[in-house]
């Protein structure tokens, strides 16, 4: 998240903490207008440093799910806050009642790594759009091999305006920007998703080039989009648009997805994924120069007083 103002508020009465569980005695719902501050402008709703209104209304790290969506609590006194627009969200699921919650995610981020909707994946049959994915269904590796689909996980996102922080812009792969004549279409990925390119899993942030690979402005994106991962047993390559591509692997878990419910009733906990044996490159820094050629990025050049500096020093 970035700054953002809510124009509502759910009040939590009486909130008290045992063991891990964050309860109140009764929740109602009020009309305000107040600013929710990020103070490290990180993108992240952090615990003990942001804060709604005045810094002695902060977020304490719980968390509450309504509708598939992670909602943090601010606290003052013993009392609890959960801000929000009904523009967009709609909390009234906790009025009038007591209740409680266990989720606590101290570093909350609406963040995702995934698909957007209408990416073509390779199966056995073809060529289908990622959103049409089941359960059981079969898709392509990019050595020749069927494998299931374990699960196909499903996260919406509200693009609404100075709420989301713009480190959550996607990246817009060209078709042919990767060599190859791939991707063989546009394809449009989110950052921190990784591509895989002479062995290595690259991070689409990491690729920007500002021409053919380039950052989608969030004022271009519609109103809400989805994300769309394929979870498979292993840590696969797959193919999206022809491209190769990573297939989910649980860096920051199943929660923020809209439909990890579904997941639970599957399989009744999360599954650890062991992460596929290949380098990752998250900051185009580190990727090689060959890479960087390929991929149109020019090297940087030395710094020459930098490096002069440590020859003196050494």
């Amino acid at each position: 998240m970035a700054d953002f103002t809510a124009n509502k508020y759910i009040y939590l009465s009486v909130v008290t903490l045992s063991d891990g569980t964050l309860s109140w005695n009764s929740a109602s719902d009020h009309s305000a207008t107040y600013t929710v501050t990020d103070v490290g402008a990180d993108g992240v709703l952090t615990a003990g440093q942001d804060y709604w209104i005045t810094s002695v209304f902060l977020y304490n790290g719980y968390t509450v799910n309504v509708n598939g969506k992670d909602y943090g609590i601010f606290v003052y006194s013993n009392n609890g806050y959960i801000p929000y627009n009904d523009s967009t969200d709609d909390l009234s699921s906790l009025v009038g009642t007591a209740g409680s919650t266990s989720s606590y995610q101290p570093a909350l981020s609406t963040a995702a790594n995934c698909f957007l909707t209408g990416t073509r994946i390779a199966t056995p049959s073809g060529e289908v759009a990622v959103e049409t994915l089941r359960t059981g269904d079969m898709v392509l590796t990019a050595d020749g091999r069927a494998v299931p689909v374990r699960w196909l996980a499903k996260q919406t996102i509200a693009n609404i305006p100075y709420v989301l922080s713009s480190k959550l812009e996607p990246v817009r792969i060209a078709a042919g920007a990767l060599g190859a004549d791939l991707p063989e279409t546009d394809l449009v990925v989110s950052a921190d998703h990784g591509m895989i390119l002479d062995g290595l899993v690259v991070n689409a942030g990491a690729m920007v080039n500002g021409s053919s690979i380039r950052f989608v402005p969030l004022s271009e994106m519609p109103a809400s989009f989805i994300w769309w991962h394929i979870e498979t047993e292993a840590h696969d390559v797959i193919l999206a648009n022809g491209a190769p591509s990573e297939s989910f692997i649980d860096y920051t878990g199943r929660k923020a997805f809209d439909n990890y419910a579904e997941y639970l009733d599957l399989y009744g906990a999360d599954h650890l994924i062991a992460e596929m044996p290949a380098p990752r490159v998250s900051a185009q820094r580190q990727l090689p120069a060959s890479l960087r050629a390929r991929l149109g990025i020019a090297v940087p050049e030395p710094d020459m007083a930098e490096i002069a500096h440590l020859i003196q020093a050494a």
